[in-house]
C-alpha cells in the first residue's frame, strides 16, 4: 500500500495564482512570465469557451479553476469525477532492443521486471544521490518503453535522455528516442472507470492500477488508457493524438458525473493523498530515502549498485537519515511551504514543503522534513504560521485513504 501511495508524483513547481485556500507551493521561474511566451495545450481555447481561470505553471498556460470553486472541484473529485488537463507533461518513448538497458542507466526501478503494459514510477536520480525527476515508466507491449515526467523538468528531463541515447548509440547499443506529440488527459475520481467504460469495448475491469493499453476511446484510435493520476482515486489517464482532444474532452463532459477541474483542485487532492510535487517535496538536494521513497528502488538494482547515486542512497536504506519527509496534521492557520517546524522546545528544526487546508477532512494538512528522531507519527511539534507557533502533530500518509483499483 505504501508502494500505491507515494506511486504517480507527477508534476511539478511553483504557482502564483492559486487561491488563498491552497498551498502556494510550487517553485520555478515560469512564474511571472509573459502570457504571450507560454506554451498552450491543445485544449487551450477549449479552457476559455468553458470559463477557465488561465495561469502561468512550468511555462505553459494553464486552468487554475473554471467557474465552481476549487473546493467544490475537489469534493466533485472525491465523489464522482474531474476531467483534468494534463497536456503539459513531457511523454517520450525510448525504443530499439537496449532500451531497459539505457532507461536503468538513469532511474533506480526495476525496468527489466516490468511485465507487458505494466508501469511503475521511479526517479532520475544524480550521483551525487538527488532526486533529479519523478516519473513513470511503462513496458508496452508494442515493444517501446513509455516514459511521463514532469512538465517544469521538460528540458532537463529530455536532454538528459537524449544524452544518454547518444551515449548508447555511440558504443553501438539499439536505442531511439521520440517525443510524443499527444495531449494527455486525466480523468479522475470513483465513477472515472464507469464513465470511460460507456466508450471504450475493451473492459476496464482488466486494467489496474498502473497497468496500460491501446484503444478506441469514443472512436478515436490510437489512445493510450494508463490506469493512475495524481489525485488518490481511481482513474485513467489518456494519450489522445493532439487533434482529437477537444472531441474526446467534449464527449467525457456529455456525462454528467463529469466536470472539469484545474491546478487549484488537483493540487490540494495530491497533497491529501500524500503524493510528492516535485522541486517542493522532493528535489536534487533530497535522496530517495529521505523523501520516503525508499520502495522505489528495486530489490535487483540495490544489490547491483549499478544506478546513478547507489553508493550514497543504498548504505542509507539499512542506516539512519538526519531527515525524513513526514506529515502533518493541525487545526487553526493553515501550514504553508517555508513554514518553519520547531520542537516543543521552539528550536527550529525543519521546514514545510506543501500545506492547504484538507476540504475533506477539515484540518489543515502538510508535508515537510525533520530530523529522524521526530518522524515517528503522533509525535507533536510546533510549526511557525502568521509568526506565531501553533501545534501540530507528525501524521501517517495518505491523509485520506487512496482508492486506487486493483486485481483482487
Amino acid at each position: 500500500m505504501q508502494q500505491a501511495m507515494s506511486m504517480v508524483a507527477l508534476l511539478g513547481f511553483r504557482l502564483q495564482a492559486l487561491p488563498s485556500a491552497l498551498s502556494r507551493p510550487f517553485s520555478c521561474a515560469q512564474v511571472g512570465c509573459p502570457q504571450d511566451v507560454l506554451r498552450r495545450t491543445p485544449l487551450y481555447d477549449f479552457h476559455l469557451a468553458q470559463g477557465g481561470k488561465m495561469v502561468a505553471f512550468a511555462g505553459w498556460s494553464l486552468p487554475v479553476q473554471y467557474r465552481d470553486s476549487h473546493v467544490d472541484s475537489h469534493l466533485h473529485t472525491r465523489q464522482h469525477c474531474s476531467l483534468f488537463d494534463v497536456s503539459h507533461m513531457l511523454q517520450t518513448k525510448i525504443y530499439g532492443c537496449d532500451r531497459v538497458k539505457l532507461m536503468e542507466s538513469l532511474v533506480v526501478g526495476d525496468i527489466a521486471e516490468l511485465r507487458p503494459n505494466q508501469g511503475t514510477l521511479s526517479l532520475f536520480t544524480s550521483e551525487a544521490g538527488g532526486i533529479l525527476d519523478d516519473l513513470i515508466v511503462t513496458s508496452t507491449s508494442e515493444g517501446y518503453l513509455y516514459v511521463v515526467s514532469n512538465a517544469g523538468c521538460w528540458d532537463k528531463d529530455l536532454a538528459l535522455m537524449q544524452d544518454k541515447v547518444k551515449e548508447f548509440q555511440n558504443r553501438g547499443n539499439d536505442v531511439g528516442l521520440e517525443v510524443v506529440d499527444n495531449a494527455l488527459l486525466a480523468l479522475q475520481g470513483p465513477t472515472a472507470a464507469q464513465v470511460l467504460q460507456a466508450c471504450v469495448a475493451d473492459d476496464l475491469r482488466k486494467l489496474p492500477f498502473m497497468t496500460s493499453a491501446v484503444m478506441k476511446v469514443f472512436g478515436v484510435s490510437g489512445c493510450r488508457v494508463t490506469r493512475c493520476g495524481y489525485t488518490g482515486e481511481d482513474g485513467v489517464e489518456i494519450s489522445v493524438p493532439a487533434e482529437e482532444a477537444v472531441h474526446l474532452a467534449t464527449a467525457l463532459l456529455k456525462n454528467p458525473e463529469v466536470k472539469l477541474a484545474g491546478l487549484a483542485a488537483r493540487d490540494s487532492l495530491r497533497l491529501e493523498a500524500g503524493l510528492c510535487l516535485y522541486g517542493n517535496d522532493i528535489d536534487e538536494h533530497t535522496t530517495p530515502v529521505e523523501g520516503s521513497l525508499g520502495w522505489t528502488l528495486g530489490k535487483r538494482r540495490r544489490a547491483a549498485m549499478d544506478f546513478p547515486g547507489a553508493k550514497i542512497i543504498v548504505p542509507q536504506l539499512k542506516g539512519e537519515v538526519q531527515r525524513r519527509r513526514v506529515g502533518l496534521m493541525c487545526e487553526g492557520a493553515p501550514m504553508r511551504a517555508h513554514s518553519p517546524i520547531l520542537s516543543t522546545e521552539g528550536t527550529v528544526i525543519g521546514t514545510v514543503t506543501s500545506g492547504c487546508p484538507s476540504p475533506c477532512l477539515k484540518k489543515n494538512v502538510a508535508m515537510g522534513y525533520v530530523p529522524s528522531k521526530y518522524s515517528r507519527p503522533g509525535t507533536q511539534l510546533l510549526v511557525e504560521v502568521r509568526r506565531k507557533p501553533q501545534m501540530a502533530v507528525v501524521s501517517k500518509m495518505p491523509f485520506v485513504p487512496t482508492k486506487y483499483y486493483t486485481l483482487k
